[in-house]
């Protein structure tokens, strides 16, 4: 298999992912997912379990719109033939509690295939803007105490 081919492999898993997550169809995300997967986000680190994956994609008062990445600028990995590293840019448009948002993030996903079949054992996601915060300011325009 060549390069390319496993390349384009793994960022269809990352698109199918995508996928079930606008579809909240929790068996489909919790059947690509390692059995301790870790997640990385603004709400923190944590690892979990498929039931959780399950649990974490159909409920909640959340709908993923729409999202879109250019798999063109997407970056990927292999550490080894079962192992593949990703990271992309994201746009977002979601409600939460019935309110529009619209997201930029710098995503990235690890990928491992066992048994045959690639599962996500890691993925993280960032707010873009800028790294130290400066973008991130309080209505009365200081920064927000994040401690």
């Amino acid at each position: 298999m060549t390069t390319t081919t496993r390349t384009h492999e793994v960022l269809e898993n990352e698109r199918r992912f995508w996928d079930a997550m606008r579809a909240k169809d929790g068996e489909a995300a919790a059947q690509m997912t390692d059995e301790h997967c870790i997640v990385v986000g603004a709400q923190g680190v944590s690892t979990i379990d498929r039931a959780t994956m399950a649990r974490m994609t159909t409920e909640g008062d959340w709908e993923l719109e729409r999202y879109t990445f250019d798999e063109s600028s997407a970056q990927v990995q292999f550490v080894n033939d079962d192992v593949a590293l990703v990271a992309y840019q994201v746009k977002e448009k979601l409600s939460v509690g019935g309110k529009p948002i619209q997201f930029d993030a710098n995503d990235s996903s690890v990928w491992v295939r066992r048994n045959g079949e690639w599962l996500c054992a890691m993925h993280t996601e960032s707010p873009a803007g800028d790294p130290f915060g400066r973008d991130k300011v309080a209505t009365t325009g200081k920064p927000v105490d994040r401690r």
